[in-house]
Formats: C-alpha cells, structure tokens, sequence
C-alpha cells in the first residue's frame, strides 16, 4: 500500500501565501482575478470586498471595486453558503443557484411561511410568499428599486413579522428583506448598485435579466456542488470533508460525491487527518518570502476552514473571534494570524498584536498598516462583527 502524501502545516501556509494572493510577490492586478483566487469573497459587511481587494492586489482603489461589481458586472453579490453573502466570479452563479443557494432557500421557504403564518398575515404561508414573489417581481419589471421603495410600492411588502416571544432575538422585522432575500437565492432578483458609499451595504434590487443580460440556467445539484469543490480545493487544498461541509454549509453525502467527481487526491496533514488536494495541485509550493497581511472582518481566507490550527493558536480564537464564530479583522505575518488591526479616529491603521513576531515581522506589519491606511485615504470603516481584541484596541 502506498502511503500518502504528507502536507504539512508549514506547506499548507505557504499555499495561503501564494493561492490566496498574500505574498507580495503574487498579488494579482484585476478585482475578478481576486475574486478567482479566493474563489467567492465574502460580503456580510460591505466594506470586506473592498479590503480583501485591497490586500490581495495592487494598483487597485475602492472605486475599482465598485467598477467590477455595478458596471462590467464581472463579479456579483450572491447569498449562498450557510446563508452568507458573498461576491462571485460570474460564471460561477449557476453552480451555487443549483446547490448551496438552492438548499439555503429550501430551508428560507419553510422559515418564512411559518413566520408568516404565526405573525397571522396569511393562513398559508408559502402561498403568501408565492404571491409576494411574483408582485414584487413585477414592480422590479419596471426598474430598480431600493428595499425601503418596494416596501413603499409592494403592498405585500409593508408587513412586519417576528416579536411574538419575549426572547432578546425576536424583534419584529419587516418581511421585504425575507421575500427578497429568498429571490436572490433562487436568482430571480439580484443586488444591483450600491445606494450609499461603498462601506455600507445599501443594495438597489433589480431582476437578474436587467442585471445580468443572458441568464445561465443552474446546475443540477450534484453538478452544482462538484464546481463549488473543484474551485475550493485550488484555493484551500488541502482540507478535510469536515471543511468542506462546514464552509458550503451542506451534508456529508454531498461533500463525498463531490470529491470522488472532481477526482480529489486525498493526503495526509501533520495531525494525522486525511485531507484531499486538486488532482492538478498535488505538487509541493515552493518557498515563499516570510508576508505580512491585514485583513478584514469575516475574510475569505480566515473562514475558510473548520480546523484553523494550522495558522492561528486555539488561545487566540476568543480574542479574534466572537461567540458565533464570526472572525474580526486579523494580523498576519509568515502564515499565520498574529493579531488584529483597527483604525483610530483619523483613519489611521493601528496593530493590535497577540505574539512577539520579531523585529522583521513588526517591519513588515508596520509597512503593510500604512499601506493600507494611504489605501483608505481617511475612510473609517464601521464593523458589525467586532471581535473582543478589536473593542479593546479601540479603548483610549
């Protein structure tokens, strides 16, 4: 029996440096490039695809971010996986519509018929929903419109459910943004432009034939899931069945038929897990220059994984991440998550450091804070998902 090959944990940071386009000398000049090499961006806070750009790339500024997202349309919004939204290469949305999305919606259906139903808005809550779908749709026909519009236009968007408990969580909602968000998953309708600055997510709604012109069909299921793999293990191989289920947010089954169909070659980590590479990506990465990043809430590269021992101490995650798992902005220097970064009231790029990364690594992380800073030009960027270091580097 031949024995597998090893990845050790010291290849699989230099992979981060190189096909995550980190290292300096492989950063990428194109926001769809970004995007390909990350495979989806994530987009929960707007201000994250612009700073995932930001740090991956050069010669690129904001506004050539929004020029990829709402003029070429290269790249687009798409709630998918674990019901994230992200920002995808194009031609990659009709593998999500058939697979992660399309299970996200499944399970919205239910939640929102049930709510509908309990708020006693309509006795059959997916009917409802049915007919809200269809008359918001035919307001969209007409021309783009913001969320607060269609509530203003959509009689069967000027609803409120939710509040019915005593529960913290359970405030009472608008329905507009669950009929909406059920029609991006299935790709009826799209986010198109942003209404405000690009820091903030303020999504103009339009229908994805406005939007996108010619409408790919999706995927089949299976189809679906296998290209979502494929483009996951070059950006993230190796990884285990357990990473991959936990980041398309989907089920065993689907993670095995995935990999045996894009012909994964499976190998072995330095814990001793089996983990499965690209069957064209098997080679050893050759060495990298020791790099320094910064990058944002909830990057792509820092929720990429389930197991994230290999880059970041366990000691750390409390520090970095809130109680839902949610990471905040993050340091790093040779590969790994050293600290995190936050601005001041002027906009100036402050370190918040958890290791003694040495005199090369403070260089360096020092270097890339002011890079960053010139790069913002004064924009202080608001965050949902604070992590507890970032609350405490903000204290005077």
């Amino acid at each position: 029996m031949t024995a597998l090959r090893r990845v050790s944990d010291a290849e699989r940071r230099r992979r981060i440096g190189v096909r995550h386009a980190l290292a300096p000398a492989h950063r990428l000049g194109a926001v769809e490039s970004v995007t390909r090499a990350m495979t989806v961006l994530h987009a929960t806070e707007a201000a994250t695809v612009h700073l995932a750009v930001a740090a991956r790339a050069e010669g690129l500024t904001p506004g050539d971010v929004d020029t990829a997202l709402y003029d070429s349309r290269e790249v687009v919004k798409q709630l998918a996986m674990r019901r994230t939204l992200f920002v995808f290469p194009r031609d990659l949305l009709p593998a999500a519509w058939g697979s992660a999305s399309a299970r996200v919606a499944t399970a919205e259906r239910k939640r929102i018929a049930k709510a509908i139903e309990g708020a006693g808005i309509a006795s059959d809550g997916e009917a409802w929903l049915d007919a809200a779908r269809q008359a918001t749709l035919a307001r969209l026909a007409a021309g783009p419109a913001t969320t607060a519009q269609l509530r203003a236009e959509v009689p069967e968007l000027a609803g409120m459910i939710g509040g019915t408990t005593d529960k913290a969580y359970d405030r009472p909602t608008p329905v507009a943004p669950w009929v909406l968000t059920h029609l991006g998953l299935e790709g009826a309708a799209v986010r198109g432009r942003n209404s405000g600055h690009w820091r903030l997510n303020k999504p103009t709604w339009t229908t994805a034939e406005d939007w996108l012109g010619v409408v790919e069909e999706p995927l089949d299921e299976a189809a679906g899931y296998a290209e979502l793999v494929r483009r996951w293990l070059l950006t993230f191989g190796p990884g285990t069945a357990a990473d991959l289920q936990w980041w398309l947010g989907s089920t065993k089954t689907a993670v095995t038929r995935a990999l045996v169909d894009v012909e994964a070659v499976e190998v072995e980590l330095d814990d001793g897990a089996t983990a499965w590479l690209h069957p064209q990506d098997t080679e050893e990465t050759a060495p990298v220059e020791p790099w320094a990043a910064l990058l944002p809430t909830l990057d792509t590269t820092v929720m990429g994984w389930k197991g994230r021992d290999f880059y970041l101490d366990p000691a750390h995650v409390p520090c970095l991440f809130d109680t839902n798992g949610n990471a905040g902005t993050t340091a790093w220097w040779g590969g790994r998550v050293v600290g995190c970064w936050v601005q001041d009231n002027e906009g100036v790029v402050r370190l918040s450091l958890l290791e003694d990364v040495g005199r090369a690594g403070q260089e360096s992380l020092d270097a890339e804070a002011a890079r960053l800073t010139a790069w913002l030009g004064g924009t202080v960027i608001g965050n949902v998902y604070a992590s507890r270091q970032m609350k405490q580097a903000r204290l005077p």
